[in-house]
């Protein structure tokens, strides 16, 4: 079987925080996300729209940035030949780890740049309760807040994208829909799927000088409009907002890209009902004249959006 049927859907994302309270506030009562379930350490969070316990695992930590990625495979079978897999390689294993309250036991690896990922197969699924369950059958909770319907997409960071491309292909069997050619001959930005969506994990360039970090996790909404509301919300609360609403000219996504109490950059995002249904899509390469357009309505990109990373790079 081709690998890159045996991943089914990028699952959750586990981001560290050492603003616990606050973040979790954040993400609930302005975000939108729902309180699946807490354990000592860690609150488990999902969209509305989200089938599984959790996407978004929020951990207390003495830092900022990610935990781990978490991709779910597409069958026990499929996990097991993804295991094979980067077992073979030349990256790091860390083996198998327990599950926690969303998900069975799960294989751990590292990227060569410090980001830790797992694969599972085993899941929980939710169950809304009496009160949140959606009027519509085949929606899986009702929603409140700047209402993200689902997990869409990470962006990590890295010194080396073509490297971190090679990782991806090997490790999960993904595929390059778009990316930046730099003029040094560098690839400055690739974004990959494991499926038929436009991208749910993008890798850019690392320009703070930092190992293993963080860019955003962003969640997806139902509509343009939705981004617009929530703009209001975030300004309501006090929240910094770093940029947008506006329009990427790669991918062609709509944004709105604001940070968490902690700092970890968050986006919401609405894409539209693009896909990649083309069995021989060619990447679309973007190149750096391209690139100083700016965004698809000509707003250059701020300079925090190339620096500002979690966690953020101690100097001196």
């Amino acid at each position: 079987m081709d690998a890159c049927h045996d991943i089914a859907h990028l699952g959750h994302v586990e981001m560290l925080t050492d603003r616990f309270d606050e973040s979790l506030d954040f993400f609930t009562r302005v975000y939108g996300l729902k309180l699946s379930g807490r354990d000592e350490g860690s609150a488990y969070l999902r969209a509305w729209d989200d089938y599984e316990h959790a996407s978004l695992k929020l951990a207390r930590a003495d830092r900022t940035g990610i935990g781990h990625v978490a991709y779910r495979a597409a069958s026990p079978e499929a996990l097991a030949r993804r295991v094979t897999a980067i077992e073979a390689s030349d990256y790091k294993v860390h083996g198998w780890v327990d599950g926690d309250q969303s998900h069975g036991r799960a294989f751990r690896f590292e990227d060569p740049f410090g980001h830790v990922f797992e694969i599972y197969y085993d899941t929980v699924w939710y169950q809304a309760p009496e009160a949140e369950r959606a009027a519509l059958k085949n929606t899986a909770s009702a929603f409140t807040g700047a209402a993200p319907r689902r997990l869409d997409h990470l962006n990590l960071l890295a010194s080396d994208v073509a490297e971190f491309r090679r990782f991806m292909e090997t490790c999960l069997g993904a595929r390059v829909t778009e990316m930046i050619q730099l003029n040094n001959g560098r690839i400055g930005g690739c974004w990959f799927t494991v499926n038929n969506k436009t991208y749910d994990l993008a890798c850019t360039e690392e320009h703070g000088g930092g190992q293993g970090r963080l860019h955003h996790v962003t969640y997806a909404t139902d509509q343009r409009e939705d981004i617009l509301r929530a703009a209001d919300i975030f300004l309501q609360n006090g929240v910094h907002i770093e940029t947008g609403p506006h329009k990427h000219a790669i991918q062609g996504t709509f944004f709105l890209y604001v940070w968490e109490p902690a700092g970890n950059r968050v986006e919401l995002a609405n894409s539209g009902a693009r896909l990649i249904l083309a069995p021989d899509w060619q990447p679309i390469i973007w190149t750096e004249a391209d690139r100083r357009k700016g965004q698809a309505w000509g707003l250059k990109t701020i300079e925090t959006f190339h620096t500002h990373g979690t966690p953020p790079v101690q100097k001196g």
